[in-house]
């Protein structure tokens, strides 16, 4: 084995250096392709090999970038990362080529383009990801929007913002993560609202989100939004008071308990006993006795027997 790691390591290094020997040497696309079969085979034989012929590939620096992009239209989900893993490696000199290889129209590479950039995290890309942020394609949008939270540059909080109003699920979710990223206590009202959403992705990206910013800021904007028509949206804010955990969200959980939906008052009782498994409160007691919802009882109690059984 030790002896083959050697060989394929002087097979590529071949590979690589043989353009200066004579007119006959293979071009630095030729090298490239050669090295790029080996790096993103899947092949038990290339197996050792993989890691040396993407390690060739990068060596090369910035003059491989315009072959790599070519790459991207592949429909090998191997290559494409492949593709992916050597600009990362690359870096930083690979971003002007990919920035301006962001004005093509291959949708299908414009957006892997977007995932490289996040990838590599060089803020001198932003300009570029803003202006495709809002591409007809969705997938450029949303692969966009998550270079732009990778990245953390705050020229891109406007974008971020306006992505929430996407029609697209999966981009409002890209949005989420992304201002989670960029800690943008403006975007906890967007956020909020975001808990309401009918894609179950972008619901709970938003709660995650929301862990991340301003305590006092996010209970005051659930103290206006709980009660909304959308029962998502105070459904999940309860389990979000409960991850809080503060007096201010136990206090706000205790309204919740006085709803007249079974299902609103067991969200909220579940996420006090989250907030308070001690009892601290001394509410645990109450909140079984006066609840004559059996569904909702056996959802608190549940509750409770969980918390009992992490803390033996």
């Amino acid at each position: 084995m030790f002896k083959n790691v050697i060989l394929s390591t002087l097979l590529l290094s071949f590979i690589v250096s043989i353009g200066a020997i004579d007119a006959t040497a293979l071009t630095l696309e030729e090298k490239i392709d050669s090295l790029f079969v080996i790096a993103s085979s899947g092949e038990v034989r290339f197996r050792d090999q993989n890691g040396p012929a993407m390690d060739s590939i990068a060596a090369l620096g910035q003059p491989a970038v315009p072959y790599m992009i070519d790459k991207f239209t592949t429909r090998s989900a191997r290559k494409r990362l492949t593709v992916i893993w050597v600009l990362t490696r690359i870096g930083s000199v690979a971003v002007p080529d990919l920035v301006v290889a962001l004005k093509r129209p291959e949708g299908i590479v414009v957006q892997r383009i977007c995932w490289a950039l996040g990838d590599i995290k060089d803020s001198s890309a932003v300009p570029g990801l803003i202006g495709v942020a809002n591409h007809n394609r969705w997938q450029v949008r949303d692969q966009a929007l998550t270079a732009l939270g990778k990245i953390k540059d705050t020229r891109a909080v406007m974008t971020i913002n306006s992505a929430f109003k996407d029609s697209i699920g999966q981009v409002r979710k890209a949005a989420a993560v992304a201002s989670g990223q960029l800690a943008m206590n403006d975007a906890i009202q967007s956020l909020v609202h975001q808990l309401g959403d009918d894609f179950y992705g972008a619901r709970m990206t938003a709660l995650s989100s929301l862990l991340k910013l301003d305590t006092t800021m996010v209970i005051a904007a659930l103290s206006d939004s709980i009660g909304s028509a959308n029962r998502l949206t105070g459904d999940l804010g309860c389990q979000l008071l409960g991850e809080i955990g503060t007096n201010d969200a136990i206090e706000l959980l205790i309204k919740q308990l006085a709803d007249p939906s079974g299902d609103r008052r067991a969200h909220a009782a579940v996420a006090l006993i989250k907030a308070d498994p001690l009892d601290n409160c001394g509410l645990q007691d109450e909140m079984i006795a006066n609840e004559s919802d059996r569904l909702t009882k056996l959802k608190i109690l549940s509750a409770l027997r969980t918390i009992q059984n992490e803390g033996e």
